[in-house]
This record gives structure tokens, C-alpha cells and sequence, in this order.
């Protein structure tokens, strides 16, 4: 048994063709660019790539199998370079009754095991999908539908970035998840957090008391892979072990979720959209006490405020550490050049964030820089929180 780390949500933004995949993403977010920035740059031991449901896509897997440096495992995933595992997966946006008898959506990533598997789940999602090559597309499907059809392809699912404002079950359908998947909640058995909240504020809901959390990093960009992952206790590196790891089973299990403090996410507290403001009060409100507007994007600390059903936040025993994790990316005063210097010198973000003491990173980037990266790792920074699609920032 060993541990290692897991980022379970990366983007591709085009295929090896220059087709768009996540029109949002980065041009240089392809298959394999992810499989080689793992490697050479992060540090990542288990990565899923949620777009591999693309015909486009699924054509870039087929090639670059064929180069001899990536192969399928009996156990699921593709082992590239014996140093990652890369989970096929994909994001489906589901069609929800949301509050209020308005439309609600909901964004879910599911992994499947083998590459046939994806391919078959890929052509029946075509049929619920305007364009199956794009990512994230709307589907006619709602949530309690989708697990059958990924179940169908010896798939799971996880309920993506559960809380935000816009794409989520909790910030745009429901108060609880137990009434959207039913009967079929207990195949949910575990959730993604997302970049504006922590383990903290998610077991403030009791119906998540039995769900393992995950953090992931949504990444829209190379660099900010990793920016959120989770460290797992496996036998090896394969879908069936990561599985096994989310349903504690045997074992396995998370044993540590990295994540940015929620109040650098983009959306923790609610912004005014008319006065362009974060709004930090003790309590949610919906009209904005700086301008009157009730044009506003509500946060995920408040979201959470009004559906808590705990009247605090006490973590159930098999619950592992959140630990604050500031990406080299968001520390003020190191730059891109800075950043490759101590990559070139130390290897993988994952070693200069978790084995570098303050002296080793002083004698390759100096006294100040070393001394801002101990402080971002032990979270002695001061941070203003974001809202209505604008991250935190660090002072």
C-alpha cells in the first residue's frame, strides 16, 4: 500500500487537431500535455481528464496509445510513462427542477474504467446532447437519470463542485441532494467541494455525513492543475483502487484533501452585480446593503448558511484533514519565472509545497520569497474573499 496524489477534475480545452473541446479552457490543455505536466511539473499520481467523452477526444486517446508510452490496465485507466494514471471521464450537465419551479442545472463528472467503456457511454450521451464533442454540454437528463446510464457503462458519479452558485446541485437546484438522486442516493458515495468551500462548511449538511469529500483543481489552464487534489491510500495506481479508495473500502481511502481556504474561491461570499461588490456579512442576505440591488450572485458560505441543518460544523470520525493548500500560482511576488526556476531546481510542485523546508527554498529563490511560500503553506497570510467570479486575493 502506498499514497499518492489524485487532482480528479482537469479540462481539455482543444483536441491534438486544434478542435475545441472546453471552449473555456486553454488551447494547450490536451491529452497529452495533461499526461506529460503530471509527470514533469506536478507530481500527480492519479489524473482525470473529465472531457474524454469527445469523439475528438476519444481519437487523441486512440493515437496516443499507439506511441508505445501509454497503455490500458485490466484494473481500468491508462498508465502513461508507469508514473500516472489517467481516469477517463466526463462532465455532463444535467436538467434539474430547481427552487422556486424554476430550471435548475447541475454539472456531474463521471469516470469509466477502459476506453471502450467511455466510448459506448459517449454515443448514448450523443443522443441527450446538441454536440457531443464539446465539453459540459446540456443534456436533457436529470441527475437520478444520468447514474443509470453511467452505472450501464461500469461507471461512477460525482456531483461536481457541489455548492457554487451557477452549475450545481446545491447552488442552483436543491437543498438536498437526497431529493434529486432518491432512492439511488446511497450510489452516490462521494462529492466534490469545489474551490469556494471546505470540509468544514460541507458537514454543516448531515445527509453528507456518509459521502467522502474530494478536491479537485477544475483546471482550465496547465499550471493550475493541482491547484486542489487529494492524497489516497492505494494498492497501486488504477481506476479500481481510486474507486475503492472513495468508498473506503478494503483499506483504501483518502487520507487528506488539499484545498485552497474557501475564501479564495471565486464565488464564497455573494457579490452585487450592480455595485460590483463582494458582500462579507455575518448573515446571507439577497438585497445588497451597499446599493439596495437585489441583483446578486449568491456565495457559497451563504448558500450553506441557509440549508445547514447542524448547528455547527462537527466532522464525522472517518473524515480525513483539509488542509489549506495555496498553489505556487496564487503566492504574491513569485512569478512565472520564479515558479520554473524552483520547478527546474527542485522538480514537482508537489515536492517544493509538501518535503522543502524554508532553507532549501532560500538558497534558490532568496530570504523573501522563501519566507512568503512558509507563510502561504501555514496560511499566515491575510485573505480577501472572492465573489461573483472573482478569486480571493492574498496580501
Amino acid at each position: 500500500m502506498k499514497e499518492i496524489f489524485a487532482d480528479l477534475h482537469v479540462h481539455i480545452g482543444r483536441s491534438e487537431e486544434g478542435k475545441p473541446i472546453k471552449i473555456t479552457a486553454a488551447r494547450s490543455l490536451n491529452f497529452a500535455n495533461i499526461a506529460k505536466e503530471c509527470v514533469e511539473r506536478k507530481g500527480i499520481q492519479v489524473v482525470g481528464i473529465i472531457d474524454c467523452a469527445s469523439p475528438y477526444v476519444i481519437q487523441d486517446i486512440k493515437k496516443f496509445l499507439q506511441t508505445g508510452e501509454a497503455y490500458e490496465i485490466p484494473e481500468g485507466g491508462i498508465i502513461y510513462k508507469n508514473e500516472v494514471c489517467i481516469l477517463l471521464g466526463s462532465e455532463v450537465e444535467t436538467s434539474e427542477k430547481g427552487r422556486d419551479g424554476h430550471k435548475g442545472a447541475a454539472h456531474n463528472i463521471c469516470f469509466f474504467p477502459h476506453l471502450q467503456d467511455i466510448e459506448g457511454f459517449s454515443q448514448e450521451l450523443s443522443h441527450h446532447v446538441k454536440n457531443i464533442t464539446l465539453s459540459t454540454q446540456r443534456s436533457d437528463l436529470s441527475g437520478y437519470e444520468l447514474v443509470d446510464i453511467v452505472e450501464k457503462y461500469h461507471g461512477i458519479l460525482i456531483p461536481a463542485h457541489i455548492f457554487t452558485p451557477h452549475k450545481s446541485y446545491y447552488g442552483n437546484c436543491t437543498d438536498r441532494l437526497q431529493d434529486i438522486f432518491k432512492e439511488k442516493y446511497n450510489k452516490i458515495f462521494a462529492v466534490e467541494l469545489g474551490l469556494s468551500s471546505d470540509t468544514e462548511l460541507a458537514d454543516e449538511i448531515s445527509e453528507l455525513e456518509n459521502k467522502t469529500f474530494v478536491t479537485n483543481s477544475d483546471a482550465h489552464s496547465l499550471p493550475k492543475i493541482a491547484r486542489e487534489y487529494n492524497k489516497m491510500y492505494v494498492d497501486h495506481i488504477s481506476f479500481q483502487e481510486v474507486v475503492k479508495a472513495l468508498k473506503n473500502e478494503e483499506g483504501r481511502k483518502i487520507i487528506a484533501n488539499y484545498g485552497l481556504d474557501p475564501k479564495l474561491g471565486k464565488y464564497h461570499r455573494t457579490y452585487c452585480d450592480d455595485c460590483q461588490t463582494t458582500i462579507e456579512t455575518t448573515k446571507p442576505v439577497q438585497i445588497c446593503p451597499n446599493c439596495g440591488s437585489s441583483n446578486v450572485t449568491f456565495g457559497v458560505f451563504d448558500r450553506i448558511e441557509l440549508i445547514k441543518d447542524k448547528p455547527t460544523s462537527q466532522s464525522p470520525a472517518h473524515r480525513p484533514p483539509y488542509i489549506y493548500q495555496i498553489p505556487l500560482g496564487f503566492i504574491p511576488g513569485l512569478g512565472s519565472k520564479t515558479a520554473t526556476k524552483l520547478l527546474e531546481h527542485f522538480g514537482t510542485e508537489m515536492t517544493i509545497l509538501h518535503k522543502l523546508s524554508e532553507d532549501d527554498l532560500e538558497a534558490v529563490v532568496g530570504e523573501k520569497i522563501a519566507k512568503t511560500i512558509i507563510k502561504a503553506k501555514e496560511g499566515n497570510m491575510h485573505i480577501h474573499s472572492g465573489g461573483g467570479g472573482v478569486y480571493g486575493k492574498i496580501s
